[in-house]
């Protein structure tokens, strides 16, 4: 830098500015630079008719409410293990066989709180200690009996990498009508079964636990672990230990080895496997959802925010599930913890208005989606009956093919 009288000019790289003159010396594209309109104003609300600003763009929006504590994590942790052991319990101290089933289905509901719990370990949102998380995630997992380490694969690798892309993501994937037509009776049944509403529950525990989680074959997991192995191994020990527990407290009260068990494991068990499946299908299954079966089509329709629903509840219900349903702001940034998710999501719909699913939940609103959303056509792009007629908008939430 040099000095001469009241002119002060400065040097960086090859580039001059001089104090006495209003404009740079050598750096004709710096004017460019400083014009107001040169970049899109990305600190107020874009309109549905302007592009979608990148991804690191709107996750800047979201990163004040990215902090994590380690306290808040133990609390709730510690919270929803006494609500499980309690109502377990209650499935052996309590006489009624109505009241062994709701403490049961009690259970089952506490086992998904401890699953999102383990669910945001395994996103390394709940805590900011990466091995403490690992192991939070992995005891977390344990009443819902799934393998931490193949639970981290399938789904922080497979469906957050590549949501609703068709042949890659395996969740709640729609069938084409081709795909259907090739299958066999038992097949078609199991479709027709999935589809209908009323057996989320079945979907999850055959096509996601069973074929992909508990001791997958490498049709279904290709890449082979030992800590799949060791994962799938520690949830097996700990299933049996729940059941001994259950016998042994059968066997102390004098009461069925039976009913205790099927009251207070399988119920238990068969109540989250129904609670996952139907949180997984509304969050990625609307009218307005479009599935991809091209990678770079399903690059442009921007998947993280086009392919998500925020379902909304009365009652405050969305923070019983630990705000699981601000699913939009989840799938834009995984490191945002569970405990703010409600502002995450709602500065997302501040900042892109119109852009966003928000679905009001309703039992009419839930089974017209099972009957519209059965197969999608890619050619049309668009969902389909099991007949082939159109049941959705076309592209549903995305702009017009110019």
């Amino acid at each position: 830098m040099s000095v001469t009288g009241k002119a002060t000019r400065f040097r960086l790289g090859a580039i001059y500015f001089d104090g006495t003159q209003t404009r740079p010396l050598r750096l004709e594209f710096f004017a460019l630079l400083m014009t107001t309109n040169a970049t899109p104003d990305h600190l107020h609300p874009i309109p549905p008719d302007q592009d979608m600003p990148h991804r690191k763009i709107i996750r800047e929006w979201l990163k004040p409410l990215s902090d994590r504590s380690t306290l808040r994590a133990f609390v709730l942790l510690l919270v929803d293990t006494a609500l499980f052991m309690g109502l377990v319990a209650g499935t052996v101290l309590f006489e009624s066989v109505w009241l062994k089933l709701l403490c049961g289905s009690a259970a089952g509901f506490v086992i998904g709180r401890l699953f999102i719990i383990g669910h945001d370990a395994c996103h390394q949102s709940l805590t900011p200690h990466r091995e403490l998380n690992k192991w939070i995630g992995r005891y977390a997992f344990l009443y819902s009996l799934t393998p931490f380490s193949l639970w981290d694969t399938g789904h922080n690798v497979v469906h957050h990498g590549y949501t609703n892309l068709k042949g890659v993501d395996f969740v709640w994937t729609p069938l084409t009508a081709e795909e259907f037509a090739a299958l066999g009776p038992f097949g078609r049944l199991m479709q027709y079964l999935y589809r209908s509403g009323w057996a989320p529950g079945l979907y999850y525990l055959v096509e996601i636990w069973w074929k992909r989680e508990f001791f997958p074959n490498k049709t279904h997991m290709p890449t082979r672990r030992p800590i799949f192995f060791k994962d799938s191994l520690l949830v097996t020990v700990f299933g049996v230990l729940w059941m001994g527990v259950m016998t042994y407290a059968a066997i102390a009260t004098g009461q069925s080895v039976w009913l205790t068990l099927l009251m207070g494991v399988f119920v238990p068990f068969l109540f989250w496997n129904t609670m996952i499946g139907f949180v997984v299908y509304v969050h990625h299954t609307h009218v307005r959802v479009s599935w991809h079966n091209d990678k770079s089509a399903w690059t442009k329709a921007q998947p993280f925010v086009s392919t998500t629903v925020h379902l909304t509840f009365p009652m405050k219900i969305g923070n019983m599930v630990h705000h699981i349903m601000e699913h939009t702001a989840h799938h834009v940034d995984m490191s945002i913890p569970l405990y703010r998710l409600k502002k995450a999501q709602a500065k997302l719909e501040e900042m892109l208005p119109g852009r966003i699913i928000v679905q009001p939940f309703s039992w009419g609103w839930y089974f017209k989606t099972a009957k519209a959303c059965k197969l999608y056509d890619f050619t049309r792009e668009c969902w389909t009956d099991f007949q082939g007629h159109m049941t959705s908008p076309v592209r549903g939430n995305l702009p017009a093919k110019p």
